[in-house]
């Protein structure tokens, strides 16, 4: 865990350079992914990944380097789910045509994410069935495959989840879209918690990573809290399912 921070701090000092405010949160990097100049290079380079133009129903978290992918698949047309902030109200469904022609970037962002979507239960989310893809943001990520986030770990909480309810599994094709200066061009050995990505789109390039270990299944109750279970509406949902509610 400390060289995990350690590198997530070392990298960010570079991407404030590069990084584009927030309108929140301008540039605490602890309180958001930012988008960065040249993200939509990046995500041309995951447009062109294989198998992805065949994606129809697609996980993307709420990132701000990610809008600009979020707008393209709503003008494409397919299922696209979404988290919401720290996943404090769940997950939002865009089916196809929910977001009106010409009005796909609002869409993408987190106040229209709530206005077009649809709130979905885990059950419903279950019900749509397992992703062809997932996309998230990071703050950094080593070339390895071992992402970082914020530090508060929201999206190997969803990963876990998804897991449980076969939405994902090992071979689920997972990408992050970063700048090239949050690349750690160095190998970092992934703890039992991590999970590693398949692909690394920056502006520049597009790295595939030769996993080597699995990626980790299903949720732990022993590590969740209960202020996470308050906190997180879909924690609490799931507890009900399985009967520890």
């Amino acid at each position: 865990m400390a060289a995990t921070a350690f590198a997530r701090e070392q990298l960010w000092d570079g991407l404030r350079a590069v990084a584009l405010p927030d309108s929140r949160f301008h540039l605490r990097f602890s309180e958001f992914i930012p988008d960065f100049s040249g993200s939509d290079a990046a995500i041309d380079r995951l447009w062109a990944l294989p198998g992805f133009d065949a994606a129809r129903h697609v996980f993307v978290t709420p990132d701000n380097s990610l809008t600009g992918l979020r707008q393209r698949l709503l003008a494409r047309g397919v299922s696209l789910v979404v988290s919401s902030y720290n996943m404090a109200s769940g997950f939002y469904l865009l089916r196809p045509g929910a977001v009106p022609q010409g009005h796909e970037l609002y869409g993408a962002w987190p106040d229209g994410l709530a206005h077009f979507g649809e709130p979905l239960s885990l059950t419903a989310l279950a019900d749509l069935g397992a992703f062809d893809f997932v996309a998230t943001g990071a703050s950094a990520v080593a070339s390895s495959g071992v992402r970082f986030g914020r530090g508060h770990g929201f999206f190997d909480l969803e990963w876990r989840i998804f897991s449980d309810m076969g939405l994902v599994d090992n071979l689920t094709p997972l990408v992050t879209v970063v700048h090239d200066v949050q690349v750690l061009d160095k190998k970092l050995y992934p703890s039992p918690d991590d999970v590693l990505v398949d692909w690394i789109c920056t502006p520049t390039r597009s790295l595939q990573v030769a996993r080597e270990t699995q990626r980790p299944r299903g949720l732990n109750w022993k590590d969740i809290t209960p202020e996470q279970v308050h906190a997180i509406p879909a924690l609490a949902e799931l507890r009900r399912i399985i009967g520890l509610a």
